[in-house]
C-alpha cells in the first residue's frame, strides 16, 4: 500500500479528478513537448461530460498557456474506455501532430499514464495491504496505529500531516469569514457564515453540534466549489467531511495539533485502503466512493481520540462506509455544489454518529472494513452509467436551471 500522503493532496479545487489530474497531466505533457506551438487535448467520460461545470478545460488551458490550445468534449461512449476520466493530448508544431499522450485521472489527484509502467511493490510504504494484516501486524506487535504509521511512514510523516492540517484549518477560517455567491450559474449563495452567526442565538442548544460541525463542513467545501485551496480527502468533491469533525472535536476537548495530526495518520490509513483495494473515484464507483470513504476516515479518526480499540476505530469506519453505499454521483450541471456541498455536512455528522455506535456495539459486529470496500467498488462498477459523475442521472437530471426551482 502507498503512503497516506496519498490520500492527502494540497491544492485547488473544486475537483481531484476533474481538475488537480488534469493539470498535472498537462504539466507533464508540457514539460514533455517544450517544442510544441500549439495543443488539443481531448477529454472522454465523465470529463466530457462534466468537465465544464468542474473547470477541467480552463484548468487546462491555464497549464498549458501561454501556448494555444483547443478543448474537445468528445462524446465517445464511456463503455468504450479503459477508465470513465481519460484524457488525451497531442502536441503540434505548424499543424501537425508531433506528439501524443493518454492519461487517466484516477480520483484524488491521481494519474496514470497509458502505455508506462506503474510503481511496483517494492515502492510502496506498507507491506500490509488489507485491515486484517494491519490489525494482525499491530495485535502481535503490541503497537497501535499511530505506531504502526510511523514506523512505515518515518517520523517526517507528521510534519507533512502538520502542514495538512494547517491547510483544512486555514480552509474553514477563510469559508467561516466569506459570502456571496459561487461561481458557476446556479446562483449558489455561500451559507456557512450564516449558519457560524446563527449559533450562539439559536433557541435548541441541542443542535448547536450539528451547526458547528455542519458550519465547518460548509466552510470547506463553499471554498472547494470557489477554487480556493483545500486538501484531498479523500478528494476536493468530499474535502469537508474529515477537517469539519477534527476542528469540532479539537475545540470542544482542548485536543492538542499533536492529537489532531495522529487522528489524521489515523484516517489516511482508511482512506489509502480505499484507494488501494477499490476506488476514491466518483466517476468509476459514484459518490460512495468520496463521500462514502471520507465519512469512513472521520470515523476512524474519532475512534482513535476517543481512546477507542483498533477493533472498535475498524467498526466506526465500517458502518459509516457500510451507510453509504450505492450512494450516487450527481452533481447538477456538472459543478460540486448541488448535492455536494450538503453531503459533506451530512457525512461530517454521520461519521459523529458511526463512532459513537462503535463504541457499545463493536463487540456485536459482522461485517469488516475488507468486506464493505470489497462490497463498495462491486456496487460501484454495476451502477449506472448515469449515476457516476455524468450528470445524467438523479438530481442532475431532474432538475434544471430553466425550472423555476430555487437553488439558494
Amino acid at each position: 500500500m502507498k503512503s497516506i500522503r496519498d490520500i492527502y493532496k494540497i491544492g485547488k479545487g473544486p475537483s481531484s479528478s476533474h481538475t488537480m489530474g488534469p493539470v498535472k497531466a498537462a504539466a507533464l505533457f508540457r514539460s514533455e513537448t517544450p517544442e510544441a506551438d500549439a495543443y488539443r487535448v481531448f477529454l472522454y467520460g465523465s470529463l466530457a461530460k462534466t468537465g465544464k461545470g468542474h473547470g477541467t478545460d480552463r484548468a487546462v488551458t491555464d497549464t498549458l498557456a501561454p501556448v494555444p490550445t483547443e478543448v474537445v468534449f468528445s462524446q465517445e461512449a464511456q463503455e468504450n474506455l479503459p477508465h470513465p476520466n481519460t484524457l488525451d493530448f497531442v502536441a503540434l508544431r505548424e499543424g501537425e501532430e508531433i506528439a501524443r499522450q493518454r492519461f487517466y485521472s484516477i480520483g484524488g489527484g491521481d494519474l496514470t499514464v497509458e502505455g508506462r509502467p506503474q510503481p511496483q511493490k517494492a515502492e510502496e510504504t506498507y507491506p500490509e495491504n488489507s485491515f486484517a494484516e494491519i490489525k494482525e501486524f499491530c495485535n502481535f506487535r503490541y503497537v497501535s496505529l499511530v505506531d504502526y504509521v510511523e514506523m512505515n511512514e518515518g517520523r517526517e510523516i507528521w510534519d507533512y500531516l502538520a502542514e495538512v492540517w494547517e491547510t483544512m484549518q486555514k480552509s474553514i477560517r477563510e469559508g467561516l469569514a466569506a459570502s456571496g455567491e459561487l461561481p458557476g450559474g446556479l446562483r449558489i449563495n455561500r451559507k456557512a457564515k450564516s449558519i457560524y452567526d446563527h449559533i450562539l442565538v439559536n433557541k435548541h442548544p441541542e443542535i448547536v453540534e450539528c451547526q458547528m460541525v455542519c458550519s465547518y463542513a460548509y466552510a470547506v467545501s463553499e471554498q472547494n466549489a470557489d477554487n480556493g485551496t483545500v486538501v484531498t480527502a479523500p478528494t476536493c468533491g468530499a474535502c469537508g467531511v474529515l477537517p469539519a469533525v477534527l476542528y469540532y472535536i479539537k475545540n470542544k476537548r482542548g485536543l492538542s495539533d499533536e492529537d489532531v495530526i495522529h487522528a489524521l495518520g489515523v484516517a489516511g490509513l482508511f482512506g489509502e485502503l480505499a484507494k488501494c483495494n477499490a476506488s476514491v473515484s466518483g466517476a468509476e464507483c459514484g459518490c460512495q466512493a468520496e463521500i462514502g470513504v471520507a465519512c469512513a476516515m472521520a470515523a476512524a479518526a474519532l475512534g482513535y481520540l476517543f481512546g477507542y480499540s483498533i477493533k472498535m476505530i475498524e467498526y466506526a469506519a465500517e458502518v459509516a462506509l457500510e451507510h453509504h453505499l450505492g450512494l450516487t454521483c450527481d452533481p447538477i450541471c456538472g459543478l460540486v455544489q448541488i448535492p455536494c456541498i450538503e453531503r459533506n455536512a451530512v457525512a461530517a455528522m454521520r461519521a459523529i454518529n458511526s463512532a459513537n455506535l462503535a463504541y457499545f456495539l463493536s463487540d456485536t459486529r459482522r461485517i469488516s472494513y475488507d468486506m464493505v470496500l470489497r462490497t463498495m467498488y462491486e456496487t460501484g462498477i454495476h451502477l449506472n452509467r448515469g449515476y457516476r459523475e455524468t450528470s445524467e442521472g438523479g438530481l442532475a437530471r431532474i432538475y434544471s436551471r430553466r425550472s423555476g426551482e430555487p437553488a439558494s
